[in-house]
């Protein structure tokens, strides 16, 4: 649908579309666009009457009368598809809608099964962190975590624009208050830190170069960057972690393999 939008006798800036397209109920356009479009045809000439909002953002029309000449090109319907074997072909790729259902269990149950694994080797990880004897975590390494978890709650909040601070305020809480939330997940961080570095070294398990080279593309394929545009942000801090994450994933695999569940 082109239209030509006219204020005070004049077209003005921004109001010209040569291939627009509306959908009625949307409320996207000025109020009072869409009923006066509502039950035309193909091929029809409308002129449109609106007033802007008295909070236009274009200050120069706020408030003003004014008018859209539109030209209706064609007009669609909505309608929900079949479940035949036309969707089967043009949605699931399949030649029948028995094989697409086939294919959407099978991959039901393999998500599901999955996720049900990787909850289980969770569960394992965090139990034998909790369970291990011989360790006290350092009141020092404890406080570490906790300001890394507040790190990256500030990240992720000025992805927002927000502060701690502001977080704070909505939640009528405090900084403090916070560390102390923090405090038991913080202790088993250190616990499962602990649990890596003597699962690797019992069991001889390393962060091999062919493993950071994979755990790196991943990171570039994830974040849509390349190795180049990661560089610059490849610290020893990084590295470390990237290791460590490493490592982590082979003692919870280590763990998982060796541990006898109960039916």
């Amino acid at each position: 649908m082109p239209s030509a939008g006219f204020a005070d006798g004049k077209q003005f800036a921004g109001g010209t579309a040569e291939k627009q397209t509306l959908v009625l109920g949307s409320g996207t356009f000025i109020p009072g666009f869409e009923e006066q479009l509502t039950g035309k045809n193909p091929g029809d000439n409308v002129t449109v009457h609106v007033t802007f909002p008295s909070q236009y953002h274009a200050p120069e029309l706020a408030g003003k009368a004014a008018q859209f000449r539109c030209h209706i090109h064609e007009i669609r319907t909505v309608a929900p598809y079949a479940l035949d074997d036309t969707f089967a072909k043009e949605i699931g790729h399949c030649e029948t809608m028995d094989e697409m259902r086939a294919n959407m269990r099978k991959s039901l149950e393999t998500y599901y099964a999955e996720r049900a694994e990787l909850e289980l080797r969770d569960r394992l990880l965090r139990q034998a962190a909790a369970t291990m004897d011989g360790f006290t975590p350092d009141p020092a390494e404890i406080g570490k975590a906790i300001e890394e978890q507040l790190d990256t709650m500030s990240a992720q909040l000025a992805q927002k624009n927000l502060t701690l601070d502001d977080y704070c305020k909505f939640t009528n809480s405090t900084l403090e208050q916070m560390r102390e939330d923090a405090r038991p997940g913080a202790e088993e961080a250190v616990r499962i830190k602990e649990l890596v570095r003597r699962v690797a070294q019992a069991e001889d398990l390393h962060a091999h170069e062919e493993d950071v080279a994979q755990a790196l593309s991943e990171i570039c394929r994830a974040n849509h960057m390349t190795m180049e545009e990661l560089q610059p942000y490849y610290d020893d801090a990084f590295a470390a972690a990237v290791e460590h994450s490493i490592l982590l994933a082979k003692v919870t695999k280590r763990i998982r393999e060796s541990a006898v569940l109960e039916a």
